[in-house]
């Protein structure tokens, strides 16, 4: 890995996908124009996220709009681009499913959200499971600026997970997410940097904007994590651009001076990724 610029689209979704890919690519191009190489996107970026609407917007990824449009997009501007998630239909299920792209608008890799989001506090109530399938993956792909892994927002909370993409190698983890203003003060920082900091690798986190709307209405606070748990950059509420600069020496320092791979007793324990087995 050489160092690179990174940058996070945290933007305003709205009920239109049409627009909603619009104003993605308008985003992607203002990035662009301020030398990164690589770009990434919100979750469900191309929808609101609601579960009717996820029906609604669904698309099978052959003839998707929307990563025709994306992938256009990353070959015109020459760039790496982690296209959000977006639900993706495929033998009648729906996919929280997240998309990188390289270069060359080639899909490179993709991640179906692993773990559904289904919860029950006294301030919300959502259940994924209603209409979403569960992907059954871990996603790591070696790229020409990096070792990429990609997860999707309630991934986040299963740190077993993060286990085997550490395994993976992975320098980086690309993550959509979409917190509430229940989970995402309390959780949403704590937890990125808190995987930074097991893992030793950069964290990568792009919500939606925290924009009033009828459906579902997320945290934002957007951000790029060292490999130390330092926060490079961070979004607030509004839409915006973030970015960040991603130094090796960031990852190459913090397992020199705290060797945990080394230092991990995987004679008393261990975590297997069973569908390797």
């Amino acid at each position: 890995m050489d160092e690179f610029k990174i940058a996070c689209c945290q933007m305003n979704v709205i009920n239109d996908k049409k627009s909603n890919i619009t104003h993605a690519k308008e985003l992607i191009e203002e990035a662009s124009s301020n030398g990164v190489e690589l770009v990434t996107l919100p979750e469900m970026f191309n929808t609101p996220y609601d579960n009717n609407k996820f029906i609604e917007n669904a698309e099978e990824e052959e003839n998707s709009y929307t990563l025709n449009k994306m992938c256009d997009i990353a070959q015109d501007n020459n760039i790496l681009l982690q296209a959000g998630s977006i639900p993706e239909l495929e033998d009648d299920k729906i996919y929280n499913t997240a998309y990188l792209i390289d270069n060359r608008g080639k899909i490179i890799a993709k991640h179906r959200k692993v773990h559904l989001f289904d919860i029950d506090t006294p301030t919300m109530k959502f259940t994924e499971s209603d209409t979403l399938s569960a992907g059954n993956t871990i996603t790591t792909v070696k790229t020409h600026l990096a070792t990429i892994s990609l997860a999707i927002c309630y991934d986040i909370r299963f740190n077993e997970f993060w286990t085997i993409m550490n395994q993976h190698e992975t320098d980086i983890v690309l993550l959509p997410g979409a917190f509430n203003k229940t989970t995402g003060p309390l959780h949403w920082e704590t937890l990125i940097r808190a995987r930074a900091i097991d893992n030793q690798s950069f964290v990568v986190a792009t919500s939606p904007s925290q924009i009033n709307n009828e459906y579902y209405v997320a945290w934002g606070h957007s951000m790029i994590v060292d490999a130390w748990g330092r926060i490079i950059s961070k979004a607030e509420e509004k839409e915006e651009i973030i970015y960040g600069n991603l130094d090796p020496e960031s990852i190459n320092t913090v397992r020199e001076q705290i060797p945990i791979l080394k230092n991990k007793r995987n004679d008393l324990y261990e975590t297997i990724y069973k569908k390797e087995l």
